[in-house]
């Protein structure tokens, strides 16, 4: 079976639709009866996305699928074509621009809000990656339930317990400097849970909307490769990741991965990806997160084996198997 998946978001971005993209590719590589294409755009410059979402995704990348008679066209970022004589399959990760669009720019909130609805319906099968984004998208956009496919995202190496950790004491928080995802909420929470001696550090690139995570202690990183974010994951006294809407959260799965202790957000995905492995609490309330901090330190050992054991059960080989069996409905 020939396949062409469009890796278009791995030239522009490292977070989690990138490392969504990346750990697929690792699974789908292995499959013995799949050929595999690899489609993207070619301009990188964050200038050129309305090119991208409209050039590239509405005309150029189906007509390239027809040309080359692939037998399934595969969209995992829902950027994608709303017309497409090759079977097409969209994996969403969530609704967000839908349920929350004051927290992303007005060119992702007019593409999301045009062009989503007509994306999933013209898709032949569609992957959530979580029932939270199954949910999300039958209440919503009003897709078939025999329509939707859930496939977990997964986690592989670095991320892992075997490796060196950095040293010192601090809470790691990870994720795009963006609204959503809630730092300031954070720093604040950091700040009364009165954890002396220990420092806050964020990771994360440069999104939008002019977040600084600032305060006394709280030290912001930028981007790390993944080999250090793995470091500061097995040193981390916790990992704090409360972001106010996520449809999966791949940090939590990362970090659990690592062996980090974990807080993570009582809403969206969050109490199906961390489980009894994390400490969950409410996104919105400062009190709860500073709470949540002090007693996943206090629980540090438990959670770690805990999360260790949890993290062991999302594998991208089995991502790919369940995504392998999409194409073939699709194809059939």
């Amino acid at each position: 079976m020939r396949v062409a998946v469009d890796i278009t978001p791995l030239a522009l971005t490292k977070a989690g639709v990138a490392r969504h993209i990346a750990g697929l590719l690792s699974g789908l590589e292995t499959e013995p009866d799949l050929e595999l294409r690899r489609y993207s755009f070619g301009g990188h410059s964050k200038a050129l996305v309305p090119v991208r979402d409209l050039g590239w995704y509405l005309a150029a990348l189906p007509a390239r699928a027809r040309l080359d008679h692939v037998d399934v066209l595969h969209c995992p970022s829902q950027r994608a074509p709303f017309r497409s004589s090759v079977p097409l399959v969209v994996t969403v990760h969530d609704l967000a621009g839908l349920r929350h669009p004051e927290t992303f720019n007005a060119w992702t909130r007019t593409y999301t809000r045009a062009l989503l609805p007509r994306i999933v319906r013209a898709a032949a099968r569609v992957i959530a990656v979580s029932e939270f984004t199954r949910g999300e998208l039958i209440e919503l956009l009003h897709i078939p339930d025999e329509k939707v496919h859930v496939i977990p995202n997964a986690v592989g190496p670095p991320f892992g317990p075997d490796g060196k950790a950095a040293e010192g004491d601090y809470v790691l928080a990870v994720g795009t400097l963006e609204p959503r995802k809630n730092l300031d909420r954070l720093v604040d929470a950091f700040a009364r849970a009165g954890l002396n001696g220990t420092r806050l550090l964020v990771t994360g690139g440069h999104g939008w909307g002019n977040v600084h995570p600032a305060g006394k202690d709280v030290h912001w990183l930028g981007f790390v490769p993944d080999e250090e974010l793995a470091r500061l994951y097995r040193g981390a006294r916790c990992v704090a990741y409360v972001s106010a809407y996520e449809g999966f959260g791949l940090p939590v799965l990362e970090a659990m991965a690592c062996g980090a202790p974990v807080v993570a957000a009582s809403t969206g995905a969050g109490p199906e990806v961390g489980g009894d492995a994390a400490v969950l609490v409410d996104p919105l309330d400062d009190e709860a997160i500073a709470a949540g901090l002090v007693e996943a330190i206090d629980r540090a050992d438990e959670l770690r084996e805990r999360g260790l054991a949890r993290a062991q059960k999302f594998d991208w080989k089995r991502v790919a198997d369940a995504t392998v069996d999409v194409y073939l409905e699709v194809a059939a």
